[in-house]
């Protein structure tokens, strides 16, 4: 229970300056430390061991080797690599029980073969067998020490003397009992073995850093033995760096975690020091590198600060109070939008909020002045220049463009999801109905001046409306399945300077629409260019063909400038440009239509026909509507009744004529007069007077009515 609780206030422990300093789960796994109640003096331990490191790497051992032999630290490691060794001194131990310790040559094979028998990997350099005597006297001890290619004799404990008790590998008989000696490292849950590990620890006489397993042989005919084998360890490896699932075994792992990097704005990387010349190289205390976290920069230590130097001003903060020691070693927080940086150079793009609320203020007034030109068409829709026209289109197409308009308060902003989304329907739901109303009207003309019989064709205004809602609803239902199932995002693009600045994804959504709304003007040029010879009443539609030209070549400009001229420009330039197109094709398709309608009715003449298209001869009858239209002045019967009469006395005199004609030809009870009419010798027949002027009623003539 105490393990886990232990594990659970890992993540709380803490050095000033956010230092952390906990040990890592496989050391937790290991054991528990001698005091695992108190983290403040266990981490106090390990910065013990660290100075005793430190100490050892710069040669400064003269204190530790004058007044004791051995320098132990407080950081138990993995022993599970040293098995083999092990189990040979636990064999060790068995054989001397058996065979007794009272005899010199038993204890001197024993010990010897534990350093001869011992592996390359294994670098077991030491070992010895002790017997001592129930009060705890030498009786008799052998060792064997193998740090070149055969082993020599090695210092044994003087004879007659208890062992002594600075000896790291020696167990008092009663810490034997105890089995909790604070010089060896607690067992590995569920691990079999017969001794004990002593923590590591450095050797003044061997100038090693050593491991020692310890093993007691029970009594037998007075006697109890220790056995003994030392494990080079020099090879071993400090990271305090934080452990990673990379890292190989040859490092202590209880040294993970208590490197003294600032934890907010670094991270530790472990720089091993490699070099043949250096004694011991990976026993050293600060063999990193604090390095600045992403999203941090330091001007003057762009690869990082030495993890020595930190080590240092961390001492001198715990042995004189010195405040802000972690100061000079933090980075510097980059500008927003940095991931990375190597200085205080901005990474977002800047807008020019001023431009751009001049901009958006002169849209929202132009989409506030479209709103009041419907009320005003609608309050006029009786006059003739509006009548003909058809209000109802009229009105859609200012709320078409009223929504193009409103594109410009989308991308206001900094773009996100849903600034996207309203990018979109307002850019192409209003380019759908105000394009298509006018082109529905010019189509209806196309249709009624293609018309080469005497039968006037009609289109009305709910015929045309039929017509156009299917056209709506494919566009409704494309921006409604596009906004469900992959709904347009921001994303971050730089511009020429390499700032980052937010624009909405484009991806085969927008190309499919884009390839249909071209189609759909290339149709529209077409029906345009159709319609170029007809004369209409107040040349309405000459003014829609000025229109869809227009928007044709300003959306062809403004893809290539988008895409060839300026393809990296920032957002303010992006917006500007939104701003030109939104001008030169909504305002223009405003003023082209409406423009000449309102100063028609401000001049008083909006009742009036157009004096051009009557002396072209365009009928009063004539509107793109498909309704008569009533004329402006009251009809003059009298005038219409001769008109009538004069039709009809034609009409009559030809019937007269043919049915002379069928009564005279091939009739042989009357004899044709030589020379006469209907002599078979005429060359020449005179044409009557009812002939003179001859009538083609299917004579193309061109459309005159008002678009």
């Amino acid at each position: 229970m105490l393990l886990f609780q232990w594990l659970e206030c890992v993540p709380e422990m803490r050095g000033p300056g956010g230092v952390s300093s906990a040990l890592l789960l496989p050391i937790a796994l290991l054991s528990l430390p001698a005091h695992a109640h108190n983290f403040t003096a266990y981490r106090e331990e390990l910065e013990s061991s660290l100075r005793l490191v430190h100490a050892v790497a710069t040669g400064a051992t003269g204190a530790l080797c004058v007044t004791h032999h051995y320098g132990r630290l407080r950081a138990p490691l993995h022993a599970s690599r040293w098995d083999a060794a092990r189990a040979r001194a636990d064999l060790a131990a068995n054989i001397l029980h058996q065979l007794g310790l009272d005899t010199a040559n038993v204890l001197t094979a024993v010990s010897r073969a534990l350093v001869i028998g011992a592996s390359a990997s294994e670098r077991a350099v030491g070992g010895r067998a002790i017997a001592l005597r129930s009060d705890g006297v030498v009786n008799n001890s052998i060792a064997w020490e193998r740090y070149g290619a055969e082993p020599v004799a090695g210092v044994t404990p003087p004879l007659e003397k208890p062992p002594d008790p600075e000896f790291p590998w020696y167990v008092s008989a009663h810490e034997s009992e105890s089995l909790r000696s604070p010089k060896f490292m607690p067992s590995p849950p569920g691990a079999t073995m017969e001794g004990w590990w002593t923590y590591p620890y450095y050797s003044c006489s061997a100038k090693r850093w050593l491991l020692s397993y310890t093993v007691p042989v029970t009594s037998i005919r007075g006697l109890k033995g220790v056995v003994s084998l030392d494990i080079d360890i020099s090879g071993l490896e400090v990271n305090q760096c934080e452990s990673n699932v990379d890292e190989n075994d040859n490092q202590i792992y209880s040294f993970h975690g208590t490197h003294k990097c600032p934890n907010e704005t670094t991270y530790c990387e472990y720089k091993p020091n490699r070099e043949m010349s250096a004694r011991h190289s990976g026993w050293a205390r600060g063999s990193y590198i604090c390095k600045c976290r992403p999203g941090y920069y330091s001007i003057h230590h762009p690869e990082g600060f030495n993890g020595s130097l930190v080590e240092v001003a961390y001492q001198e903060y715990e042995d004189n109070g010195v405040e802000n020691w972690s100061e000079p070693y933090e980075c510097l927080k980059c500008q927003p939008g940095c991931e990375t940086c190597r200085g205080p150079e901005p990474c977002l793009a800047t807008y020019n909020w001023p431009f751009r609320i001049s901009l958006l203020v002169i849209s929202v007034s132009c989409a506030f002045m479209t709103v009041l030109l419907t009320i005003y068409t609608r309050h006029h829709r009786r006059v003739k220049v509006f009548r003909v026209a058809s209000p109802v289109f009229l009105s859609i197409t200012l709320l078409g463009c009223a929504m193009m308009y409103m594109e410009m308060a989308a991308i206001f902003p900094v773009l996100d999801r849903y600034s996207c989304i309203a990018t979109k329907w307002t850019r192409h739901m209003g380019f759908c109905i105000t394009y298509t109303a006018l082109l529905m009207k010019t189509w209806r003309v196309s249709l009624t001046y293609r018309v080469k019989s005497a039968h006037k064709l009609k289109l009305t205004d709910k015929q045309l409306l039929q017509w156009m809602a299917p056209i709506l609803l494919i566009m409704l239902v494309y921006l409604g399945t596009w906004t469900l199932s992959a709904p347009p995002d921001a994303e971050v693009i730089t511009d020429n300077r390499g700032l980052k600045f937010k624009q909405c994804t484009y991806n085969w959504w927008d190309h499919s629409l884009a390839i249909g709304e071209i189609l759909f003007l290339l149709w529209g040029v077409r029906v345009c260019y159709r319609v170029r010879h007809a004369e209409s009443l107040y040349n309405e539609a000459r003014l829609i063909s000025i229109a869809i030209y227009n928007i044709f070549t300003v959306n062809s400009l403004m893809i290539a400038f988008h895409l060839l001229i300026l393809p990296r420009a920032g957002p303010d330039i992006k917006y500007l440009l939104g701003f030109i197109r939104t001008q030169l094709s909504t305002s223009t398709t405003v003023l082209l239509v409406f423009l000449p309608k309102v100063l028609r009715v401000v001049r008083g003449t909006g009742d009036t026909w157009d004096s051009r298209a009557r002396a072209r001869g365009v009928p009063a009858s004539s509107s793109l509507n498909g309704i008569g239209l009533v004329p402006d002045d009251p009809p003059d019967l009298f005038q219409e009744n001769e008109q009538l009469k004069e039709e009809v006395q034609k009409l009559a005199a030809q019937i007269e004529f043919m049915k002379i004609v069928q009564m005279e030809m091939h009739n042989r009870h009357l004899r044709p007069k030589p020379g006469g009419y209907f002599s078979a010798n005429a060359t020449t027949m005179p044409q009557s007077p009812m002939h003179s002027k001859t009538i083609n009623i299917s004579q193309e003539s061109e459309w005159s009515g008002p678009v």
